[in-house]
């Protein structure tokens, strides 16, 4: 069935996301989206994942019904778009390029947030108690230290004589939390995908 939210594009996005002061960036809040869609936690709602990208009492306030209604629209339409790359097993890392000591280590901060504060953080959706398959449960931990490949490779970086080997163990990496993410989709979300359909409420 096709989503009656239509996402704005990137561009529109970040321009509401400005106007809100929202303090999480799109790449955090796409990868939050598609890790609280393959959530086990199936309480968790789009409402409670979008007040966690601010601070708790911080979240906007909207002023009238209409503000509301667009509001909400313009992030269902994401998260619909997000649905849509989950069902169809093709979330994908952002596309990122290094070529010298300051790229690549933004490379790794922008890793680091993808992976940690917004797959695993959505996945968990909120709860540390969560049950699950002892494979699925190794999947994510797996996911969490390869965030911390991300996060401790900014000081390999400053040191390195030689970017070559870094900039393959980046792409190697990136690699291995695609598959991750693959694999959880695959064994974990798809034979139950009808269920996860959440509605805004």
């Amino acid at each position: 069935m096709k989503s009656q939210n239509e996402y704005i594009g990137d561009d529109s996005f970040k321009k509401m996301l400005d106007h809100y002061h929202c303090p999480t960036p799109l790449h955090v809040i796409k990868m939050r989206f598609a890790g609280a869609i393959c959530s086990p936690n199936l309480e968790l709602r789009p409402t409670e994942v979008i007040s966690s990208f601010w601070p708790q009492g911080e979240t906007p306030r909207l002023e009238t019904k209409n503000e509301a209604e667009l509001f909400f629209k313009f992030f269902m339409g994401l998260w619909d778009t997000i649905f849509v790359g989950v069902k169809n097993n093709h979330i994908k890392l952002d596309r990122l390029e290094g070529k010298d000591k300051a790229t690549l280590k933004a490379y790794c901060y922008h890793r680091y947030e993808e992976v940690e504060a917004g797959f695993i953080e959505g996945f968990w959706g909120g709860k540390a108690d969560l049950k699950i398959t002892q494979y699925i449960a190794g999947i994510i931990d797996s996911l969490t230290d390869l965030s911390e490949v991300y996060a401790k490779m900014p000081n390999k970086i400053d040191s390195a004589m030689d970017l070559t080997a870094i900039t393959s163990a980046l792409h190697k990496t990136d690699e291995m939390v695609e598959k991750s993410i693959k694999f959880i989709i695959e064994n974990s979300v798809l034979p139950r995908i009808e269920e996860l359909r959440r509605s805004v409420n």
